[in-house]
């Protein structure tokens, strides 16, 4: 039996998500602006067909936003995540097995599906029931491999006459829509493939597929092979239902306001480790290493610039706030310099391994911190109703630093008192 995979994708997703609760900008330009409400990461398509980039900074097009009322948003990391969630839980009641592949994309196993119903008509389905019961309009794309999905629903995106579902399971479908697509669309060819693969004459997405895939790994490598022989419909990227564990956590900001007191300083890095902390809890892992990262602004030649990282092993593996805490004020103790207005900070979590098989240290005694995981799972359960009622001081009090967002809207699926009101 041949596989089949769709790929189902939010449309303007983050966008979406706050027009979802405001009615009035239903037909009106919107932005989405990033951390510090320096530049646009999402867009209408209103704010879109006004030629309004991703990634330009905002005010670069302040005069747009006044000549077209467009509407502006800081990021609300919050009410994304919950929508998010809702739209995965509609998908895993619809399809046998669901990989979520990012914030607001999934991918479906559909084989033997169609022994039972249309694609394009269980697509159709697909977006009808998650527009109903969530309010986000979604776009299908299906055929038998992952890559084949994404064109597929690079097609449902594009063009109106699909309404928003494409099935790619026929090879001749495929190539007629492989020839109109630049390689640049197919998953995983960046900029810089783009211009080696053209440079040897291959344009289409159906250029590529027509290589050969040993000449192609010998040219590239294994990872481009691959790619070809997804587009010629031979899958090579099993669904994964589950997600693998995390190899490394990051957690950075870029302040709202520049740092130069070190006291101001151990409050952000506290705060980012402790998030790590959770992170890590909810992976059920434990890490062993740690990274401190601090810099000033790279866009600032009139001010000295300096930037520093340090990278140390804890005594054991641990997820444990109070000994990420620790180490992590002791390495920006070691690279902190007085004297530079610091633009950004944050701290990396690396080698772990799961709860069970993390080892104690040499010197550590039998009963080390036998209340750590229950300690830590109350402060977590305490925190998911509301983050930051219960912190450690190590993560400061007063935040300064914190970044600017100035357009936040209320948080409408996650806190009580934003549950909007009919009058």
């Amino acid at each position: 039996m041949k596989p089949v995979i769709a790929l189902v994708d939010c449309n303007n997703f983050y966008a979406s998500c706050e027009k979802l609760f405001r009615p009035d900008l239903k037909h009106k330009p919107l932005i989405v602006l990033s951390n510090n409400d320096g530049c646009v990461v999402a867009r209408s398509r209103e704010a879109k067909a006004l030629g309004i980039k991703m990634g330009v900074p905002v005010f670069q097009v302040r005069g747009l936003i006044r000549e077209h009322g467009i509407a502006v948003f800081s990021s609300n990391y919050a009410l994304y995540a919950d929508m998010s969630s809702r739209v995965m839980r509609v998908l895993e009641m619809l399809a046998p097995e669901v990989e979520i592949y990012s914030i607001d994309e999934a991918f479906l196993e559909l084989t033997g599906v169609s022994h039972a119903v249309n694609l394009t008509d269980f697509g159709t389905q697909v977006r009808a029931t998650v527009g109903q019961w969530t309010g986000i309009a979604v776009c299908v794309g299906i055929a038998p491999t992952k890559t084949l999905a994404k064109l597929a629903n690079h097609a449902a995106k594009q063009y109106p006459a699909t309404r928003g579902v494409v099935d790619l399971t026929d090879p001749e479908r495929q190539r007629r829509l492989m020839a109109l697509l630049p390689v640049s669309e197919v998953w995983g060819i960046g900029r810089r493939l783009t211009l080696r693969l053209n440079q040897l004459g291959i344009k289409t997405a159906l250029d590529l597929a027509q290589t050969e895939p040993h000449w192609i790994q010998k040219e590239f490598s294994i990872v481009v092979a691959r790619t070809v022989r997804e587009l010629n419909g031979e899958s090579c990227l099993e669904l994964e239902s589950v997600a693998p564990p995390k190899k490394q956590i990051v957690c950075s900001r870029s302040f709202g306001e520049r740092i130069m007191d070190k006291h101001a300083m151990r409050g952000a890095i506290g705060q980012y480790t402790a998030r790590a902390g959770e992170k890590l809890r909810h992976e059920k892992q434990v890490a062993k290493r740690i990274t401190v990262f601090i810099r000033t602004s790279l866009f600032n030649a009139a001010e000295p610039s300096y930037g520093n990282t340090v990278t140390s092993e804890l005594l054991r593996h641990t997820s444990d706030t109070r000994d990420l805490l620790a180490q992590s004020h002791r390495l920006l103790d070691s690279i902190w310099r007085d004297g530079y207005r610091y633009a950004k900070a944050g701290i990396m979590l690396s080698d772990f391994c799961s709860e069970a098989q993390g080892q104690r240290g040499l010197f550590d005694g039998i009963e080390s911190r036998p209340h750590s995981p229950g300690l830590m799972k109350v402060i977590d359960q305490i925190n998911q109703q509301k983050r930051g009622l219960v912190f450690l001081a190590g993560q400061g009090i007063k935040k300064e630093w914190s970044m600017r967002r100035d357009y936040l809207s209320p948080g409408y699926t996650t806190h009580w008192q934003d549950l909007p009101r009919v009058i």
